[in-house]
């Protein structure tokens, strides 16, 4: 039974809390110094946020919330349910957190806790890289109004996943809140967390930008999967700065359907030895929707390994960014590091943009990345219609198994299984219209 309430307009019921001011006030100097991103910053090159926040609409409209359980819920997960609703936090329809002393909701810390959040925000992984290439932090600042802390002690484990849902609607437009979660996981600490994006039914033109930082202790381990499921005409971003201890273990499970205009920048350091990240990603535009996901592994000490997988699938008129690197700094030394990006067009109109980089200054390292860009195969279509299947069922099954392999991987099996109807159906729907 999905649950009905009105939606406040996310700019008036933002939190006023005046303690992070400071930090509102550096972003949007950073903001106005910077400005946004034009066609002709290489960062940016292929994403023309610029023209897709110009056309989101500059007020915000109140909106009514159908059918919120059958939006958020994952079958057979019984999860802490945390809920932002155009960037402010909900309690009746997130799960009670009273009890759980490890979980804090940035608008309700006391006094002690603020002052830790603004040292830890201080200490932030994002205001130390390139300001110019992360200009949706700056932004994210500028608007922080509320978010998530996750801090576990040493060698607790969460015992349920953590799902943050973040939904949009039309009445979010660039002015309102912006949300952030923080995740500290000391030495030997492990959780699972899901981060969930939707947009309501119906909405235009809605806008969300949320920022993801993590730090892992000796022997932490986080299993972290996004799920960018937001609307056709949503603008979204999202980021994710981790940062790995000794030992630690990442491994980072991305889905994103396209979007008006979605960007996710996923920045990972290695910074103590015997650290391992796992990265994989499907993204998957159709119409004219643009999604980008830009990537970087920052190897700074040795003994390090990551794998990086990610594939895409673009129909119709959409077009994709892929944007990995790996940076192997020069004390990185037995340094094991793979990136793979395959992509399907399933349309001639439909484009993608990928550039696997690899960055070496140690000499005693294994690396590796390729780059494909490829259509479906007319021999294993033709064998599958020879045995009585349908060419826009053939087309289906094809584009499944290009990316299932992927899904097979996913360690928390209810969410696999949430996940497969949710993509044969995005796959019926993309292909119904495709030529021969």
């Amino acid at each position: 039974m999905g649950i009905t309430t009105s939606l406040p307009d996310p700019v008036a019921a933002r939190p006023q809390l005046s303690w992070l001011k400071p930090l509102h006030a550096s972003g949007k100097e950073q903001l106005e110094s910077l400005g946004w991103p034009g066609r002709k910053t290489e960062y940016w090159l292929h994403t023309p946020i610029t023209e897709a926040l110009e056309k989101l609409p500059k007020t915000a409209e109140t909106e009514v919330l159908p059918e919120f359980n059958q939006l958020t819920t994952i079958a057979n997960i019984e999860a802490i349910k945390v809920v932002f609703v155009d960037g402010v936090f909900i309690p009746g329809l997130s799960s009670d957190l009273s009890e759980n002393t490890h979980l804090n909701i940035v608008s309700q810390l006391e006094e002690a806790q603020q002052r830790s959040f603004l040292q830890r925000i201080n200490q932030t992984f994002d205001l130390a890289l390139n300001a110019k290439d992360h200009i949706g932090a700056w932004h994210n600042l500028s608007l922080l109004s509320d978010g998530l802390i996750v801090q576990l002690p040493a060698d607790v484990k969460l015992e349920q996943p953590l799902q943050v849902v973040f939904v949009a609607s039309q009445a979010s437009c660039t002015a309102a809140p912006a949300t952030r979660i923080i995740c500290d996981l000391a030495r030997g600490a492990s959780a699972q967390l899901i981060e969930h994006f939707v947009t309501l039914p119906g909405a235009e033109g809605s806008f969300s930008n949320q920022l993801t930082e993590i730090d892992l202790g000796a022997g932490a381990n986080l299993s972290h999967y996004r799920l960018g499921l937001e609307g056709h005409s949503a603008v979204s971003l999202t980021a994710v700065h981790a940062s790995l201890g000794q030992d630690a273990n990442y491994d980072g499970f991305n889905i994103g359907f396209g979007a008006a205009c979605k960007r996710n920048d996923l920045v990972i350091h290695h910074q103590q030895g015997g650290s391992h990240c796992e990265l994989k990603g499907i993204y998957l535009p159709r119409g004219n929707e643009h999604i980008d996901y830009h990537t970087c592994l920052e190897h700074r000490v040795p003994e390090c390994t990551s794998n990086e997988v990610f594939r895409g699938i673009m129909a119709d008129k959409s077009t994709a960014v892929f944007n990995g690197r790996i940076h192997i700094h020069q004390d990185a030394q037995k340094t094991l590091a793979e990136l793979s990006n395959r992509n399907l067009l399933v349309s001639p109109d439909a484009q993608v943009y990928t550039k696997p980089e690899l960055e070496i200054y140690a000499d005693d390292v294994r690396c590796a990345h390729g780059a494909t860009v490829a259509q479906l195969d007319e021999q294993a279509r033709y064998y599958l219609q020879s045995r009585g299947i349908s060419r826009k069922d053939a087309e289906v099954i094809l584009s499944f198994a290009f990316i299932n392999e992927l899904i097979d991987q996913i360690d928390l099996e209810p969410l696999a299984e949430h996940l497969r109807p949710l993509l044969n159906d995005h796959f019926a729907k993309t292909l119904q219209h495709s030529g021969d």
